[in-house]
């Protein structure tokens, strides 16, 4: 008999019922808000009231690429829901001129006022508006394109001749369509667009719906008028004025999918254009729903902030996103690449068709998509094995959710800030990982019909988190578990869900691998099994969101296994144990000689994720120390890593061969070794870096050994700049990544410093890429203190250009802070923080996160640094004792 008791320690988010349509109470302001013109502003809420909702826009864009201006005209028709005198939405830095109100009996100026603290316009009739009757209202506008990464903003891009040419793109989502034209700017105001954009010759103009016709107007400019889009939030509105020219397909249900690049990188769009087409088709049956645009274009915008964004009928990407070269793109690129595809595909349903009523929901929208990629492409791309990579997102989600400054997945917010920071781990890879346990415990069909119905009944309307629960729970009381769908209904006997915190368990015993499942619907049960066993694994392949603890002889039990037999427990399961335990340690629950006990079998271990999960809860031990002045120790801990995988490591072949995962795991063990010092891969990789340097760049270097080859020939001043000058000439955007992390990790610190002043300058560098830069140099333990000084002295211009509370910002500002373990640099970087407004970001999650992170190291260094020293000697000294 095997008991379980209260240690299973479970980090299961609770649903509670929410609303969407709910004023957080801060969002008050305290005194009547003063307008611009200092008469007292009529609405004193950050949301915007429902008493005008807008149903059309008629919208004129006329971006200027040379003077980087850009004017506009809009007429809006009301659906007035109770009688008023103003219409509230929303506008940003721009001039608005000629407001009119088109009543059924006259046209005649509103009055406007301006409350710029919530980005608000106020209309005002000296009649009142009534209810039911038909009114519009006409604005005129104007504005600078930005020079962030948001709203209506300028791209720029080199051609290889040097020439710099202009583009100008939109980045909506969240709240940033009211710095490009006058909205109901907040996702519950759906409303269909005719757009109509002016332009010169030279350029093209695409948006959400297929041009209908272009007309000539005077000064040699064309105005292209686009078809009228079905009912959106202001959010999905997209247009791109700039010289892209495109490659098209047509899906086997009729939609005309093209792909748009600057016209150099072009031929580097064949792959994404397949396999667009391949996912829309995907899409299309298993949701059971018509894709209701007739196409969907994808464009690789030169300057994007995020991975992709998914408006309807036009997704925006970064070129990295999108571009493909068979001869030189990586096994990772190609995954991440259809990964990204399948993601904003996935939302033209998930967030488009059916959007959540407000940004508190937003996992309904990022959850939804994360979690559909893996199921799409495991059908779609079957070769790319992507169920192998899913356990890593639970993984990330649980370390931002081991922090007491984590949030539920569903969460009230109400500034532009607060939204910004719902794009992070926990909406995304949490949400993804809670839906995945969903889905096992309902059975996948069962849960299919229950999205499908989620789906239908919603189509375009907006939807809080219980009506998801409602379509997936109900699924035992409908008919839609036909025959067809489902052969029978016994699963909802079984598996009803109950409310309240139940946890679906699973587990599976030495006496048998079929899989058990255990409903815990109290704090503390007890589970009797038929038979002794040696051990049990609860979580089979980490199928629901919880870490398990083994009290007892649990653990050993489990070491036990790993080091006799480690295959009767699947990959997800040996990595889901190495995660586990690790996070035990650091929460107290398990000491840290049982954990690297059980990381002693990894010297046997040859799968992907198991792999690399040892990397990622090892590799950290030795980071602390880095910036703790203890070289002995760390050391002795990098060298009990090199050893761990020397096998796994000499096994490696420098070249391209084998599978997706194979061909990854070769790269990441070859940099690693590379990194370590590990001399046959750094006499190699220096070998053939010569070689390439020698031919001009022109020798082919095997894709999946580049990053290690390219790391070792940054470490010299001769080596470095001659990668940067390939860098600079390159088009192949993977390429230049791989470059631009080897620059990055190079011990040369002046060379660390001139990069992250050069990516923010954006001139030879993308701006783009400057967090990524800037985290790079701070994991460096060359230039971590350069990492934190540059974001300390560039703050104000770095949350200017990424946004305050943007993913971007909360990168940096952890990826710079979280190897830190010492008090002194805790109160540091506290200073610098505390010493910032709400305004400058004071209240930002993240800064939480990296305070609390430090905290935790502080503790964990102290509790083990002792116990480490002890394992690594007594390891030591049993190894050389087996030399002798």
């Amino acid at each position: 008999m095997f008991m379980l008791a209260a240690p299973l320690l479970l980090l299961l988010v609770s649903f509670p019922p929410s609303s969407g349509a709910q004023i957080p109470d801060k969002s008050k302001v305290k005194e009547t808000p003063i307008a611009t013109n200092g008469q007292p502003f009529p609405w004193d809420h950050m949301r915007l009231p429902k008493t005008v909702l807008p149903l059309h826009y008629d919208l004129t864009i006329h971006p200027n690429l040379t003077t980087l201006k850009f004017t506009g005209v809009v007429r809006i028709q009301l659906d007035v829901q109770e009688d008023t005198s103003m219409v509230v939405l929303h506008a940003k830095q721009m001039q608005i001129s000629n407001v009119l109100l088109l009543a059924p009996e006259d046209v005649r100026p509103l009055q406007v006022l301006e409350y710029p603290h919530f980005h608000q316009l106020a209309l005002v009739s000296d009649k009142v508006l009534t209810k039911g009757r038909n009114y519009e209202v006409h604005m005129e506008f104007a504005a600078n394109l930005s020079d962030s990464f948001h709203g209506f903003y300028k791209s720029t891009y080199r051609t290889s001749s040097g020439e710099v040419r202009v583009l100008a793109s939109t980045q909506f989502e969240a709240t940033f369509a009211r710095g490009a034209f006058p909205c109901f700017d907040e996702p519950a105001f759906k409303a269909n667009y005719t757009i109509r954009i002016i332009r010169e010759p030279r350029h093209i103009a695409i948006s959400n719906m297929p041009k209908v016709k272009t007309v000539e107007l005077p000064g040699d400019l064309l105005e292209d008028h686009f078809d009228t889009t079905v009912k959106m939030s202001t959010y999905l509105v997209a247009y791109i004025v700039s010289d892209f020219l495109s490659v098209s397909k047509t899906t086997q249900h009729g939609v005309k999918i093209s792909v748009y690049a600057v016209p150099e990188k072009i031929n580097q769009t064949a792959f994404a254009l397949d396999a667009a087409v391949k996912l829309l088709d995907f899409y299309d049956d298993y949701f059971d729903i018509p894709y209701p645009l007739p196409k969907q274009d994808l464009a690789a915008i030169p300057d994007f902030q995020s991975g992709a964004m998914e408006n309807w009928g036009l997704t925006t990407y970064r070129e990295a996103g999108l571009l493909f070269d068979p001869e030189k793109s990586s096994a990772s690129d190609k995954l991440s690449l259809t990964k990204v595809i399948a993601h904003e595909l996935a939302h033209q349903w998930f967030g488009n068709l059916v959007t959540m009523e407000w940004w508190n929901d937003l996992w309904l929208n990022e959850g939804f998509a994360k979690f559909m990629e893996f199921i799409s492409l495991d059908i779609t791309y079957p070769e790319l094995h992507v169920d192998e990579f899913f356990l890593g997102k639970c993984f990330e989600a649980m370390e931002v959710d081991c922090l007491s400054s984590t949030h539920p997945i569903s969460t009230p917010v109400e500034n532009p800030t607060q939204i910004q920071e719902m794009f992070d781990d926990v909406s995304y890879d949490k949400g993804a990982c809670i839906l995945n346990m969903l889905r096992d415990f309902l059975t996948p069909e069962a849960f299919e019909i229950g999205i499908i119905r989620y789906l239908k009944r919603y189509s375009y309307q907006n939807t809080v988190n219980s009506h998801l629960w409602e379509s997936l729970t109900d699924i035992c009381n409908s008919d839609d578990l036909d025959e067809g769908r489902m052969k029978q209904k016994e699963f909802c006997s079984k598996r009803n869900l109950h409310s309240g915190a139940s946890i679906p368990l699973t587990y599976m015993t030495s006496a048998s691998s079929t899989i058990q499942r255990f409903l815990l619907k109290t704090k503390t049960d007890i589970l009797y099994l038929p038979e002794e066993v040696d051990w049990v694994k609860f979580n089979v392949d980490m199928s629901g969101y919880y870490m398990v603890h083994y009290e007892g002889e649990g653990w050993n039990s489990i070491i036990k296994l790993l080091q006799h037999n480690h295959t009767a427990l699947s990959g997800n399961d040996r990595a889901s144990l190495i995660q586990n335990v690790f996070q035990l340690v650091s929460i107290g629950k398990v000491r840290l000689d049982t954990a690297l006990d059980l990381s002693l079998y990894l010297s046997r271990e040859t799968e992907i994720m198991a792999v690399t999960q040892g990397f990622g809860e090892l590799v950290p031990l030795y980071k602390l120390m880095e910036k703790r002045n203890m070289a002995a120790l760390e050391n002795q801990m990098k060298d009990y890593i090199v050893d761990l995988f020397r096998v796994l490591i000499d096994q490696q072949k420098w070249a391209d061969s084998g599978s997706v995962s194979e061909r990854m795991l070769r790269s990441y063990l070859l940099l690693f070794a590379c990194v370590r010092n590990y001399t046959p891969c750094v006499t190699k990789a220096t070998q053939l870096f010569n070689k390439w340097r020698d031919s001009d760049g022109k020798m082919s270097l095997p894709v999946d050994v580049t990053m290690a080859v390219f790391v070792i020939g940054a470490r010299t001043p001769e080596g470095w700049d001659y990668l940067f000058e390939k860098y600079r000439h390159s088009l192949q955007m993977s390429v230049k990544s791989r470059m631009k992390t080897a620059m990055a990790v190079s011990p040369l610190q002046y060379k660390l410093k001139w990069m992250m002043e050069q990516s923010l300058n954006g001139e030879v560098m993308k701006t783009q890429d400057l967090p990524d830069v800037v985290v790079a140099v701070s994991k460096n333990p060359h230039g971590y203190k350069l990492g934190w000084d540059f974001l300390r002295a560039n703050w104000h211009t770095l949350i200017k250009k990424f946004d305050l509370g943007s993913h971007s910002i909360a990168y940096m500002v952890t990826g710079v802070t979280n190897q830190y373990s010492t008090r002194e640099m805790l109160d540091e970087i506290r200073s610098f923080f505390s010493s910032l407004t709400e305004e400058t970001g004071s209240e930002m999650r993240c800064i939480q996160q990296a305070y609390e992170t430090i905290e935790d190291n502080i503790r964990w260094m102290d509790t083990n640094f002792p116990l480490l020293q002890a394992w690594l000697d007594k390891r030591n000294h049993r190894v050389a004792h087996v030399d002798l």
